[in-house]
C-alpha cells in the first residue's frame, strides 16, 4: 500500500482540495462536499483512498486546532471509507449515483451518532448523557444527511474525471 511519488504528490492535492471544499462552504452549516470526495476517492483509489482522507484530518487539526473537537475526526472519515469498500464492486451502471448518494446521506444522518462515543469519553459523559447529546444533535445531523444526498449527486461525475485524470497520467512519465 506504500505510495508512489506521484500518488503522493496527487493525494496531497486532493486532500487540500478535501479541505479547501471544507472553507469554502462554512458559510453553510453542515453542507460541504467532504462525503462526496471520501466516497470518490475510495472508489477510485481504494485503500490508498485513506491517504488524502487523512491528509484532509491533518490539515483540519493545524488549521483548527487538536483540540476534543477533532478526535473523532480519527475515525468518522474512516467509517464512510470503510461502508464504501464493502460495496460490491463494480455496481450497476443505473445503480450507482442513488447507492452513493444513499450512502453519503446515511454518513450525514449518524453523523452525530458517530461523533458521541469519543465525546463521552473526552468529557465523561454517562450514556444516557450522550444520548441526550445525540437527541439534542438531531436537527443538525438531519441537514448532514438531506444536504449530503443532494451533493452526492456529484459523486459520479468526481468518479469520472479521477478516472479520466488518471488514465491520461498513465499514458505520461512518472
Amino acid at each position: 500500500m506504500k505510495p508512489t511519488t506521484r500518488e503522493i504528490t496527487i493525494f496531497a492535492m486532493l486532500g487540500a482540495v478535501m479541505y479547501a471544499s471544507k472553507l469554502l462552504m462554512e458559510v453553510a452549516p453542515n453542507i460541504h462536499l467532504l462525503g462526496v470526495f471520501t466516497i470518490a476517492f475510495t472508489v477510485v483509489y481504494r485503500k490508498k483512498a485513506l491517504y488524502p482522507i487523512y491528509i484532509y484530518v491533518i490539515l483540519n487539526g493545524i488549521f483548527c486546532g487538536f483540540a476534543a473537537w477533532w478526535v473523532p475526526y480519527l475515525y468518522v472519515w474512516t467509517v464512510l471509507w470503510g461502508v464504501v469498500m464493502l460495496l460490491p464492486e463494480p455496481l450497476p451502471k443505473k445503480l450507482r449515483p442513488f447507492v452513493y448518494m444513499t450512502v453519503c446521506a446515511a454518513h450525514g444522518f449518524l453523523f452525530g451518532t458517530l461523533y458521541a462515543p469519543a465525546q463521552a469519553v473526552l468529557f465523561g459523559m454517562s450514556f444516557q448523557g450522550m444520548v441526550s447529546w445525540i437527541i439534542a444533535g438531531l436537527p443538525f445531523d438531519l441537514i448532514h444527511g438531506v444536504s449530503n444526498f443532494f451533493c452526492g449527486i456529484l459523486i459520479v461525475p468526481v468518479i469520472s474525471a479521477l478516472r479520466l485524470a488518471e488514465r491520461s497520467m498513465a499514458g505520461g512519465s512518472d
